[in-house]
Protein backbone atom coordinates (compact mmCIF):
# COMPACT_ATOMS: atom_id res chain seq x y z
CA UNK A 1 0.00 0.00 0.00
CA UNK A 2 1.27 3.46 -0.85
CA UNK A 3 2.24 5.71 2.02
CA UNK A 4 -0.12 8.66 2.45
CA UNK A 5 0.62 11.45 4.90
CA UNK A 6 -2.42 12.71 6.82
CA UNK A 7 -3.04 16.41 6.33
CA UNK A 8 -4.37 16.74 9.86
CA UNK A 9 -1.14 15.33 11.17
CA UNK A 10 0.94 17.67 9.05
CA UNK A 11 -0.94 20.89 9.77
CA UNK A 12 -1.87 22.63 12.98
CA UNK A 13 -5.55 23.42 13.33
CA UNK A 14 -5.45 27.02 12.22
CA UNK A 15 -8.42 29.07 11.13
CA UNK A 16 -8.30 29.99 7.48
CA UNK A 17 -7.17 33.54 6.80
CA UNK A 18 -8.40 34.81 3.48
CA UNK A 19 -8.86 31.35 1.99
CA UNK A 20 -11.99 32.05 0.01
CA UNK A 21 -11.47 33.67 -3.35
CA UNK A 22 -12.56 37.27 -3.70
CA UNK A 23 -15.77 36.47 -5.50
CA UNK A 24 -18.06 38.89 -7.24
CA UNK A 25 -21.81 38.23 -7.05
CA UNK A 26 -23.24 35.93 -9.69
CA UNK A 27 -23.68 37.85 -12.92
CA UNK A 28 -27.27 38.79 -13.72
CA UNK A 29 -26.92 38.74 -17.50
CA UNK A 30 -24.71 37.21 -20.15
CA UNK A 31 -21.64 39.19 -21.06
CA UNK A 32 -22.11 40.79 -24.50
CA UNK A 33 -19.62 40.11 -27.28
CA UNK A 34 -18.36 43.70 -27.16
CA UNK A 35 -17.31 43.29 -23.52
CA UNK A 36 -13.71 44.51 -23.61
CA UNK A 37 -12.47 41.00 -24.31
CA UNK A 38 -9.01 40.54 -22.93
CA UNK A 39 -8.65 44.18 -21.92
CA UNK A 40 -9.52 43.98 -18.24
CA UNK A 41 -6.59 44.31 -15.83
CA UNK A 42 -4.96 40.93 -15.32
CA UNK A 43 -2.54 39.58 -12.72
CA UNK A 44 -5.35 38.79 -10.29
CA UNK A 45 -3.71 35.77 -8.70
CA UNK A 46 -4.31 37.33 -5.27
CA UNK A 47 -8.02 36.67 -5.80
CA UNK A 48 -7.42 32.95 -5.30
CA UNK A 49 -6.06 30.87 -2.45
CA UNK A 50 -2.30 30.49 -2.31
CA UNK A 51 -0.67 27.25 -1.21
CA UNK A 52 -0.65 28.07 2.49
CA UNK A 53 -4.31 29.12 2.39
CA UNK A 54 -5.23 26.01 0.40
CA UNK A 55 -3.55 23.82 3.01
CA UNK A 56 -5.40 25.49 5.87
CA UNK A 57 -8.74 25.42 4.07
CA UNK A 58 -8.48 21.72 3.31
CA UNK A 59 -7.60 21.09 6.95
CA UNK A 60 -10.66 23.09 8.01
CA UNK A 61 -12.92 21.16 5.60
CA UNK A 62 -11.63 17.86 6.94
CA UNK A 63 -12.24 18.88 10.56
CA UNK A 64 -15.65 20.48 10.11
CA UNK A 65 -16.91 17.53 8.04
CA UNK A 66 -16.07 15.30 11.02
CA UNK A 67 -14.14 12.93 8.83
CA UNK A 68 -16.59 12.74 5.93
CA UNK A 69 -13.89 14.44 3.84
CA UNK A 70 -10.50 12.79 4.23
CA UNK A 71 -7.50 14.86 3.11
CA UNK A 72 -4.06 13.41 2.53
CA UNK A 73 -0.78 14.35 0.91
CA UNK A 74 -0.64 12.42 -2.36
CA UNK A 75 2.79 13.65 -3.46
CA UNK A 76 5.21 16.55 -3.54
CA UNK A 77 6.18 19.07 -6.20
CA UNK A 78 9.71 19.64 -7.45
CA UNK A 79 10.00 22.58 -5.04
CA UNK A 80 8.78 20.45 -2.15
CA UNK A 81 5.16 21.64 -1.81
CA UNK A 82 2.41 19.20 -0.87
CA UNK A 83 0.03 17.97 -3.55
CA UNK A 84 -3.21 17.15 -1.75
CA UNK A 85 -6.00 14.73 -2.44
CA UNK A 86 -9.40 14.89 -0.74
CA UNK A 87 -11.75 11.92 -0.65
CA UNK A 88 -15.44 11.89 0.18
CA UNK A 89 -18.03 9.13 -0.16
CA UNK A 90 -18.07 5.35 0.01
CA UNK A 91 -19.94 4.38 -3.16
CA UNK A 92 -18.81 1.74 -5.62
CA UNK A 93 -18.57 4.27 -8.47
CA UNK A 94 -15.48 6.48 -8.37
CA UNK A 95 -15.04 9.97 -9.81
CA UNK A 96 -11.51 11.41 -9.93
CA UNK A 97 -11.35 15.18 -10.36
CA UNK A 98 -8.20 17.25 -10.74
CA UNK A 99 -7.77 20.99 -11.03
CA UNK A 100 -5.01 23.41 -11.92
CA UNK A 101 -2.66 21.19 -13.85
CA UNK A 102 -1.71 24.56 -15.31
CA UNK A 103 -0.68 26.92 -12.55
CA UNK A 104 -2.53 29.98 -13.89
CA UNK A 105 -5.92 28.22 -14.09
CA UNK A 106 -7.56 28.73 -10.71
CA UNK A 107 -11.36 28.69 -10.92
CA UNK A 108 -11.68 24.91 -10.70
CA UNK A 109 -9.68 24.89 -7.47
CA UNK A 110 -12.07 27.35 -5.85
CA UNK A 111 -15.06 25.36 -7.11
CA UNK A 112 -13.67 22.12 -5.67
CA UNK A 113 -13.17 23.68 -2.25
CA UNK A 114 -16.81 24.75 -2.24
CA UNK A 115 -18.06 21.36 -3.41
CA UNK A 116 -15.96 19.42 -0.91
CA UNK A 117 -17.60 21.43 1.86
CA UNK A 118 -21.03 20.70 0.39
CA UNK A 119 -20.45 16.98 -0.21
CA UNK A 120 -19.10 16.60 3.32
CA UNK A 121 -22.13 18.32 4.84
CA UNK A 122 -25.10 16.92 6.71
CA UNK A 123 -27.82 17.40 4.09
CA UNK A 124 -29.86 14.50 2.72
CA UNK A 125 -28.51 15.22 -0.76
CA UNK A 126 -24.89 15.06 0.43
CA UNK A 127 -25.61 11.79 2.23
CA UNK A 128 -27.13 10.32 -0.93
CA UNK A 129 -24.09 11.31 -2.96
CA UNK A 130 -21.67 9.89 -0.38
CA UNK A 131 -23.58 6.60 -0.27
CA UNK A 132 -23.48 6.07 -4.03
CA UNK A 133 -20.25 7.70 -5.21
CA UNK A 134 -16.64 7.96 -4.10
CA UNK A 135 -15.18 11.32 -5.12
CA UNK A 136 -11.42 11.81 -5.08
CA UNK A 137 -10.28 15.37 -5.78
CA UNK A 138 -6.84 16.85 -6.38
CA UNK A 139 -7.73 20.52 -5.83
CA UNK A 140 -4.43 21.93 -7.12
CA UNK A 141 -2.05 19.65 -8.97
CA UNK A 142 0.52 22.16 -10.19
CA UNK A 143 1.23 23.75 -6.81
CA UNK A 144 4.53 25.33 -7.89
CA UNK A 145 2.97 26.87 -10.99
CA UNK A 146 0.12 28.09 -8.83
CA UNK A 147 2.53 29.95 -6.56
CA UNK A 148 4.48 31.35 -9.50
CA UNK A 149 1.41 32.09 -11.66
CA UNK A 150 2.83 30.13 -14.58
CA UNK A 151 1.25 27.57 -16.87
CA UNK A 152 4.25 25.30 -16.42
CA UNK A 153 5.53 23.60 -13.30
CA UNK A 154 8.92 24.54 -11.78
CA UNK A 155 11.42 21.97 -13.06
CA UNK A 156 14.55 22.15 -15.18
CA UNK A 157 15.77 19.59 -17.69
CA UNK A 158 18.73 19.01 -15.38
CA UNK A 159 16.21 17.99 -12.70
CA UNK A 160 14.80 15.43 -15.13
CA UNK A 161 18.27 14.06 -15.91
CA UNK A 162 18.98 13.69 -12.20
CA UNK A 163 15.87 11.51 -11.86
CA UNK A 164 16.26 9.70 -15.20
CA UNK A 165 19.97 9.47 -16.09
CA UNK A 166 19.16 7.24 -19.05
CA UNK A 167 17.99 10.41 -20.85
CA UNK A 168 21.45 12.02 -20.84
CA UNK A 169 22.21 13.43 -24.28
CA UNK A 170 18.67 13.42 -25.68
CA UNK A 171 16.85 16.53 -26.80
CA UNK A 172 14.57 17.91 -24.04
CA UNK A 173 10.89 17.04 -24.19
CA UNK A 174 8.89 19.13 -26.63
CA UNK A 175 6.65 20.46 -23.83
CA UNK A 176 9.62 21.91 -21.89
CA UNK A 177 10.01 25.68 -21.68
CA UNK A 178 13.56 26.59 -20.72
CA UNK A 179 12.75 30.22 -19.91
CA UNK A 180 10.52 29.25 -16.96
CA UNK A 181 12.02 26.60 -16.55
CA UNK A 182 9.22 24.10 -16.50
CA UNK A 183 6.93 21.68 -18.33
CA UNK A 184 3.38 21.73 -19.54
CA UNK A 185 2.43 18.89 -17.19
CA UNK A 186 -0.66 18.10 -19.24
CA UNK A 187 1.46 16.45 -21.93
CA UNK A 188 3.32 14.13 -19.55
CA UNK A 189 0.81 11.26 -19.35
CA UNK A 190 0.87 7.76 -20.77
CA UNK A 191 -1.90 5.13 -20.82
CA UNK A 192 0.70 2.60 -19.65
CA UNK A 193 0.98 3.41 -15.94
CA UNK A 194 4.17 1.31 -15.74
CA UNK A 195 5.93 3.16 -18.54
CA UNK A 196 9.60 4.06 -17.88
CA UNK A 197 11.07 6.98 -19.90
CA UNK A 198 13.11 5.77 -22.88
CA UNK A 199 15.62 7.93 -24.84
CA UNK A 200 14.08 7.01 -28.20
CA UNK A 201 10.76 8.56 -27.12
CA UNK A 202 12.19 12.09 -26.88
CA UNK A 203 11.56 14.87 -27.70
CA UNK A 204 8.15 13.60 -28.82
CA UNK A 205 5.24 15.74 -30.01
CA UNK A 206 1.65 16.60 -29.14
CA UNK A 207 0.53 13.53 -31.10
CA UNK A 208 2.60 11.23 -28.87
CA UNK A 209 2.10 9.84 -25.40
CA UNK A 210 4.02 11.36 -22.47
CA UNK A 211 6.61 9.98 -20.05
CA UNK A 212 5.69 10.63 -16.37
CA UNK A 213 8.85 12.68 -15.87
CA UNK A 214 7.20 15.38 -13.73
CA UNK A 215 6.28 14.81 -10.07
CA UNK A 216 2.81 16.19 -10.75
CA UNK A 217 1.99 13.64 -13.45
CA UNK A 218 3.59 10.91 -11.33
CA UNK A 219 1.31 11.86 -8.44
CA UNK A 220 -1.83 11.61 -10.56
CA UNK A 221 -0.61 8.30 -12.01
CA UNK A 222 -0.17 6.91 -8.50
CA UNK A 223 -3.57 8.12 -7.33
CA UNK A 224 -5.23 6.77 -10.47
CA UNK A 225 -3.43 3.43 -10.19
CA UNK A 226 -4.41 3.10 -6.54
CA UNK A 227 -8.05 3.69 -7.44
CA UNK A 228 -7.84 1.08 -10.19
CA UNK A 229 -6.50 -1.39 -7.63
CA UNK A 230 -9.43 -0.56 -5.36
CA UNK A 231 -12.32 -0.19 -7.82
CA UNK A 232 -11.15 -2.04 -10.94
CA UNK A 233 -11.85 0.93 -13.20
CA UNK A 234 -11.79 4.65 -12.52
CA UNK A 235 -15.30 5.29 -13.78
CA UNK A 236 -15.02 9.04 -14.38
CA UNK A 237 -12.10 11.43 -14.76
CA UNK A 238 -12.71 15.20 -14.80
CA UNK A 239 -10.03 17.78 -15.56
CA UNK A 240 -10.69 21.45 -14.68
CA UNK A 241 -8.93 23.98 -16.91
CA UNK A 242 -9.16 27.58 -18.14
CA UNK A 243 -8.93 28.96 -21.67
CA UNK A 244 -8.86 32.30 -23.50
CA UNK A 245 -11.43 34.71 -22.12
CA UNK A 246 -13.47 35.44 -25.19
CA UNK A 247 -15.49 32.83 -27.03
CA UNK A 248 -19.08 32.91 -28.20
CA UNK A 249 -21.71 30.36 -29.15
CA UNK A 250 -21.89 29.80 -32.88
CA UNK A 251 -24.91 31.49 -34.41
CA UNK A 252 -25.65 33.67 -31.36
CA UNK A 253 -24.45 36.85 -29.69
CA UNK A 254 -23.93 34.92 -26.45
CA UNK A 255 -20.50 34.94 -24.87
CA UNK A 256 -19.53 31.42 -23.80
CA UNK A 257 -18.05 31.30 -20.29
CA UNK A 258 -17.25 27.57 -20.50
CA UNK A 259 -16.35 24.90 -23.03
CA UNK A 260 -16.55 21.16 -22.33
CA UNK A 261 -15.44 18.00 -24.12
CA UNK A 262 -15.20 14.24 -23.89
CA UNK A 263 -13.14 13.64 -27.03
CA UNK A 264 -9.33 13.42 -26.83
CA UNK A 265 -8.50 10.24 -28.76
CA UNK A 266 -9.21 10.06 -32.48
CA UNK A 267 -8.48 6.33 -32.80
CA UNK A 268 -7.85 4.24 -29.68
CA UNK A 269 -6.36 1.38 -31.72
CA UNK A 270 -3.46 3.66 -32.68
CA UNK A 271 -2.07 3.23 -29.17
CA UNK A 272 -2.57 -0.49 -28.63
CA UNK A 273 -5.39 -2.62 -27.30
CA UNK A 274 -7.62 -0.67 -24.87
CA UNK A 275 -10.89 -2.60 -24.70
CA UNK A 276 -12.43 -0.47 -21.93
CA UNK A 277 -12.32 2.75 -23.97
CA UNK A 278 -15.93 4.03 -23.91
CA UNK A 279 -16.59 7.22 -25.86
CA UNK A 280 -20.34 7.05 -25.29
CA UNK A 281 -19.79 7.10 -21.51
CA UNK A 282 -17.74 10.27 -21.96
CA UNK A 283 -20.43 11.83 -24.12
CA UNK A 284 -23.14 11.05 -21.54
CA UNK A 285 -21.00 12.57 -18.78
CA UNK A 286 -20.63 15.79 -20.76
CA UNK A 287 -24.36 15.90 -21.47
CA UNK A 288 -24.95 15.69 -17.71
CA UNK A 289 -22.74 18.76 -17.24
CA UNK A 290 -24.45 20.63 -20.07
CA UNK A 291 -27.94 19.84 -18.79
CA UNK A 292 -27.07 20.98 -15.28
CA UNK A 293 -26.11 24.43 -16.57
CA UNK A 294 -29.30 24.97 -18.56
CA UNK A 295 -32.33 26.69 -17.06
CA UNK A 296 -30.33 29.27 -15.13
CA UNK A 297 -32.42 32.21 -16.26
CA UNK A 298 -30.54 35.13 -17.83
CA UNK A 299 -27.33 34.44 -15.95
CA UNK A 300 -25.42 33.24 -19.02
CA UNK A 301 -24.47 30.03 -17.23
CA UNK A 302 -26.22 27.97 -19.90
CA UNK A 303 -24.18 29.42 -22.76
CA UNK A 304 -21.47 26.78 -22.65
CA UNK A 305 -19.97 25.36 -25.83
CA UNK A 306 -18.21 22.30 -27.16
CA UNK A 307 -14.41 22.42 -27.13
CA UNK A 308 -12.86 21.71 -30.57
CA UNK A 309 -13.28 18.06 -31.49
CA UNK A 310 -10.57 17.72 -34.14
CA UNK A 311 -7.86 16.82 -31.64
CA UNK A 312 -5.84 13.74 -30.74
CA UNK A 313 -4.02 14.14 -27.42
CA UNK A 314 -2.89 10.81 -25.94
CA UNK A 315 -0.28 12.55 -23.76
CA UNK A 316 -2.90 14.39 -21.76
CA UNK A 317 -4.38 12.97 -18.59
CA UNK A 318 -7.77 12.94 -20.29
CA UNK A 319 -6.49 11.05 -23.34
CA UNK A 320 -4.47 8.49 -21.41
CA UNK A 321 -7.20 7.78 -18.87
CA UNK A 322 -9.90 7.59 -21.55
CA UNK A 323 -7.91 4.77 -23.13
CA UNK A 324 -7.91 2.97 -19.78
CA UNK A 325 -11.72 3.12 -19.60
CA UNK A 326 -12.57 6.32 -17.75
CA UNK A 327 -15.42 8.48 -18.97
CA UNK A 328 -13.72 11.84 -19.37
CA UNK A 329 -14.89 15.44 -19.02
CA UNK A 330 -12.88 18.57 -19.77
CA UNK A 331 -13.93 21.91 -18.27
CA UNK A 332 -12.38 24.96 -19.97
CA UNK A 333 -13.45 28.09 -18.09
CA UNK A 334 -13.11 31.20 -20.23
CA UNK A 335 -10.60 33.21 -18.20
CA UNK A 336 -7.06 33.05 -16.83
CA UNK A 337 -5.26 35.14 -14.25
CA UNK A 338 -3.27 36.98 -16.92
CA UNK A 339 -6.34 37.80 -19.02
CA UNK A 340 -9.05 39.16 -16.74
CA UNK A 341 -9.74 41.11 -13.60
CA UNK A 342 -11.59 39.91 -10.53
CA UNK A 343 -15.15 40.99 -11.18
CA UNK A 344 -16.30 37.75 -12.88
CA UNK A 345 -14.57 35.29 -10.57
CA UNK A 346 -17.72 34.41 -8.64
CA UNK A 347 -19.66 33.73 -11.82
CA UNK A 348 -16.90 31.66 -13.38
CA UNK A 349 -16.36 29.58 -10.24
CA UNK A 350 -20.10 29.01 -9.82
CA UNK A 351 -20.49 27.56 -13.31
CA UNK A 352 -17.86 24.91 -12.53
CA UNK A 353 -19.63 24.09 -9.26
CA UNK A 354 -23.01 23.70 -10.96
CA UNK A 355 -21.70 21.66 -13.87
CA UNK A 356 -19.55 19.34 -11.78
CA UNK A 357 -22.25 18.84 -9.17
CA UNK A 358 -24.68 18.03 -11.99
CA UNK A 359 -22.39 15.24 -13.15
CA UNK A 360 -21.84 13.89 -9.64
CA UNK A 361 -25.57 13.92 -8.89
CA UNK A 362 -26.46 12.21 -12.17
CA UNK A 363 -23.95 9.47 -11.42
CA UNK A 364 -25.11 9.13 -7.81
CA UNK A 365 -28.83 8.86 -8.58
CA UNK A 366 -28.32 6.74 -11.69
CA UNK A 367 -29.97 9.18 -14.09
CA UNK A 368 -26.82 9.42 -16.20
CA UNK A 369 -27.70 6.04 -17.70
CA UNK A 370 -30.84 7.55 -19.25
CA UNK A 371 -28.97 10.31 -21.10
CA UNK A 372 -28.61 10.03 -24.87
CA UNK A 373 -24.92 10.25 -25.85
CA UNK A 374 -25.92 11.68 -29.23
CA UNK A 375 -27.15 14.81 -27.45
CA UNK A 376 -23.47 15.63 -27.04
CA UNK A 377 -23.30 16.45 -30.74
CA UNK A 378 -25.98 19.15 -30.28
CA UNK A 379 -23.91 21.23 -27.83
CA UNK A 380 -23.18 24.57 -29.56
CA UNK A 381 -19.81 25.10 -31.22
CA UNK A 382 -17.20 27.45 -29.71
CA UNK A 383 -16.26 30.55 -31.74
CA UNK A 384 -13.11 32.59 -31.06
CA UNK A 385 -13.63 36.30 -30.35
CA UNK A 386 -10.64 38.58 -30.82
CA UNK A 387 -9.78 41.23 -28.22
CA UNK A 388 -11.74 44.42 -28.69
CA UNK A 389 -8.65 46.38 -29.67
CA UNK A 390 -8.10 44.04 -32.62
CA UNK A 391 -11.62 44.30 -34.02
CA UNK A 392 -12.50 46.58 -36.92
CA UNK A 393 -14.38 49.68 -35.85
CA UNK A 394 -17.92 50.19 -37.12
Amino acid sequence: MRHRTSLTASLSAVALVGAAAAAAPLAATAVPVNSHCGLEPGNNNDAFVNHDQLSKELDRIERTSKGAVDVEVAGYSNEGREIYQARVGTGDTVILVQSQIHGNENHGTEALLSLLKEFGGNTAEAAMIRENVTIVAIPRLNVDGGENDTRQNAMSWDDVLAAFPQLEGVEPAWNYRESVPGFDVNRDFNPDLDYVPQPEDFPGSSADTGWYITPEAQTVRDVYGGLEDEFGTVDYFVDLHNQWSCYSQEGTNNMSPLSISGRFIADPTEFGDWPEFDYDASRRANVAVYDALQGQGNSGLGHLTLYPQDINLPGTALGSFALRGSATVLFETSSQTQYDGQKRNGFLTKQVEIGLKGLVTAVADGSIADLDPDDYEEIPTRVFEAPDDRRPSN
